[in-house]
């Protein structure tokens, strides 16, 4: 199985495929995640119609509750699309994510309001949440299998950091769009009725999406299983639960420092709603542009000094940095911390995709690596801004969120701490 992957890097026709391969795939998933992720970032427009607006407080938790409640499904996607991966392939896999995934985002654009019809527009918005959250279980196992499968063993760590460079790439682009909406139409505007703009739009992805994922090849080593039968090294539940505690800061820095801050920044610190979207454009921006250096990084260093230096980053970071936020900070130190925050990251995610894809062995590596992923984000991460905002909530504290983040940095580096180092063997 190493020697198919072995000649991926020596085989100039190989290495050709295996790009395109990758490119096509990271193509498909900025849209993937431009659906998903546009939902948070017009969480407030959301919140306000399709809760009631009595209370906006409670309308914007349920908001993030029913965010945190579609990403349940995660698990589920990932063990369902995973094994469907595993079985037939990681290619028929990824054309239903994706296909899922449009489907769910143009639902939500057209849903009818809590004004037209009651509390049957959360339940239908809901519905509409959890087929999205089942695509992005099979998505984010099956694209970083593929991706890691069709690397140069010795590249494997920049070409797989594309896969969350897209995940970043598509959360661009939803942010990036909604604030030009927000700052063109008005806020009024979008709260009334061109919230729907972006989630219409995601839904023009899914036929370019299933374009590109069709005309790419199946993966050598999925190849090599298939033409073993039932021989080699098959992931177990020992791998599953060490991706799952690696996982936990990952997801929560993400969610936390990325996908939350535009509410934060908006409701804690008063920022504008275009502020506090632009804010996140620039972390974004720079996240993309970081991730792919890391990755080339671990390829070089190792993928444990990368992350373990992720980890303790975000254990050191956050009260400075939210001290800062909290004394009244300028827009422009608002912008600043963010993209620290964005650097803290891209050490995780350039090297994290490659590095979990290296504990499991190929067979059952879509399931399982899927699956425990899944579960960590559904636990940690979907509810992060939920759990963000409600500790606010509770202490009073605009600094609350940074216990959480520390919390989840301990767990993955003694993690982390434990893993071999994977950087330059082949896959098994």
């Amino acid at each position: 199985m190493s020697g198919s992957t072995q000649r991926i890097g020596a085989d100039p026709i190989a290495g050709a495929r295996s790009r395109k391969a990758i490119y096509a795939a990271t193509i498909g998933n900025v849209m993937e995640w431009y659906d998903f992720g546009v939902f948070a970032y017009l969480a407030g427009a959301l919140a306000l119609n399709f809760f009631p607006k009595e209370n906006p407080s409670s309308a914007l938790l349920s908001t993030f509750l029913v965010f945190g409640v579609g990403l349940v499904f995660r698990p589920l996607g990932g063990i369902v699309i995973g094994r469907m991966g595993d079985l037939r392939g990681r290619k028929p896999a990824l054309i239903l994510t994706i296909l899922m995934m449009a489907a769910g985002t143009v639902i939500i654009g057209v849903l009818p309001t809590y004004a037209s019809i009651g509390v049957g527009a959360p339940v239908l918005l809901l519905a509409a949440r959890l087929l999205q959250g089942f695509s992005t279980g099979g998505e984010w196992g099956g694209s970083t299998a593929f991706m890691a499968e069709w690397s140069d063993p010795r590249r494997r760590g920049f070409y797989t950091s594309f896969q969350q460079m897209s995940v970043a790439g598509g959360s661009l682009l939803g942010v990036g769009f909604s604030a030009l909406l927000t700052s063109s139409l008005g806020v009024e505007a979008i709260n009334d009725w061109a919230w729907r703009i972006p989630f219409l739009v995601g839904g023009l992805f899914g036929p370019i999406g299933l374009w590109l994922r069709r005309e790419v090849d199946e993966t050598p080593p999925f190849q090599a299983v298939v033409a073993e039968g039932d021989a080699g090294e098959s992931s177990t539940f020992t791998h599953a639960l060490q991706a799952f505690g690696f996982t936990i800061l990952w997801t929560v820095a993400f969610y936390v420092f990325l996908t939350y801050m535009p509410t934060y920044t908006r409701t804690q610190l008063n920022l504008t709603a275009a502020q506090a979207l632009w804010a996140s454009t620039a972390s974004l921006l720079a996240l993309v542009v970081l991730i792919p250096i890391m990755g080339a990084l671990s390829d070089r260093l190792g993928r444990k000094p990368l992350l373990l230096t992720s980890c303790a980053l975000c254990f050191i970071l956050p009260i400075p940095a939210f001290y800062v936020l909290t004394q009244g900070a300028s827009f422009p130190v608002v912008v600043l911390i963010q993209i620290v925050f964005s650097l803290a990251i891209s050490l995780f995610s350039g090297a994290g995709p490659a590095a979990i894809a290296e504990i499991f062995p190929t067979r059952g590596r879509s399931t399982w690596m899927s699956s425990s992923y899944a579960l960590a984000v559904a636990i940690f991460g979907g509810f992060a801004p939920y759990i963000a905002q409600r500790l606010i909530d509770l202490t009073g504290s605009k600094m609350a969120p940074t216990g959480f983040v520390m919390a989840a940095a301990v767990i993955s580096f003694l993690t982390i701490a434990g893993l071999r180092e994977t950087a330059h063997a082949p896959l098994r």
